[in-house]
């Protein structure tokens, strides 16, 4: 799910996977539910409400936009550059408590606060609500709890977190900024047009994590998921003969041909060979 702000000037951050509690306003002034946070993105809001649909709190885009316009004229927001931008928490494993278990917020909670505040959970009221969390959670739904809680510990309170994975909207999100927006063959850096590909599909065991993913332009991403383009353990673009032979065609991609493919800067987010071996020996049409 996104939880997003209708402003992207204000970063927000925290640890990766650290549990982000939703906290009701007056006049509930209650903990109804917490997630797990994922990443922190600036986004254009068609590409949030592309991504996470529903999850944007909103039945449709439409209505999406109109939201983010009324709070904008109500907080006076003065547009600029990227002005389509929305600030985007990602959330992954959301759990909502049924009325009769919200929490009371915080003692600490001042009463004009509307912005975020971090808490300590293993101590003095985060440590309270978080404990009554993990309590609420696990009378609403056992089942679900029993994939976040493991052992008790002490890494945020009472218990210890079994660590959350990317889901398919975070995931895709994660491969457009990691590889900087632009895709690993052609450059080229029009958001419509760039999608995010599974090297080896999550359909065949492949997981939502970066190293799995790979930016491409849109033709490009169809090339490779059908096996007409790989990309080689030396991180090269290999076209196969099968465009020509198949289609008759094939011309504006052979040039692309043994081209060394655009890398993440970050080196832990580059594509693991293990799957690229996996592309080339099942998918690849050589």
């Amino acid at each position: 799910m996104n939880f997003w702000t209708p402003s992207a000037r204000r970063e927000f951050r925290a640890d990766r996977f650290s549990p982000f509690l939703f906290k009701l306003r007056a006049p509930h002034n209650a903990v109804c539910g917490f997630a797990f946070f994922a990443q922190f993105s600036r986004l254009p809001a068609w590409l949030a409400w592309d991504c996470f649909g529903i999850g944007n709190g909103c039945a449709s885009e439409s209505e999406m936009q109109s939201r983010i316009l009324r709070i904008r004229e109500r907080i006076r927001y003065v547009s600029g550059q990227n002005a389509d931008e929305i600030g985007c928490i990602q959330l992954v494993k959301p759990v909502f408590f049924a009325p009769e278990r919200w929490i009371p917020q915080p003692s600490d909670w001042h009463p004009r606060t509307q912005s975020s505040e971090r808490y300590e959970l293993s101590q003095g009221e985060g440590k309270r609500i978080w404990d009554a969390c993990i309590a609420s959670a696990e009378a609403t739904s056992k089942e679900k709890m029993a994939d976040l809680v493991a052992e008790p510990q002490a890494r945020y309170g009472t218990s210890v977190l079994i660590e959350p994975r990317l889901g398919q909207a975070t995931f895709r999100i994660a491969v457009i900024e990691a590889y900087r927006r632009a895709c690993v063959v052609t450059d080229e850096h029009s958001l419509p047009a760039l999608e995010a590909a599974h090297i080896r599909p999550y359909a065949d065991q492949g997981p939502h994590d970066v190293r799995n993913g790979l930016l491409f332009r849109a033709d490009l991403h169809r090339l490779f998921d059908k096996g007409y383009l790989t990309v080689t353990r030396d991180l090269t673009l290999e076209v196969s003969s099968r465009l020509k032979h198949e289609f008759h065609n094939g011309h504006s991609y052979y040039p692309l041909h043994g081209k060394a493919i655009r890398l993440p800067p970050e080196s832990g987010y580059r594509p693991a060979s293990e799957f690229l071996e996996w592309h080339n020996q099942k998918v690849y049409r050589a």
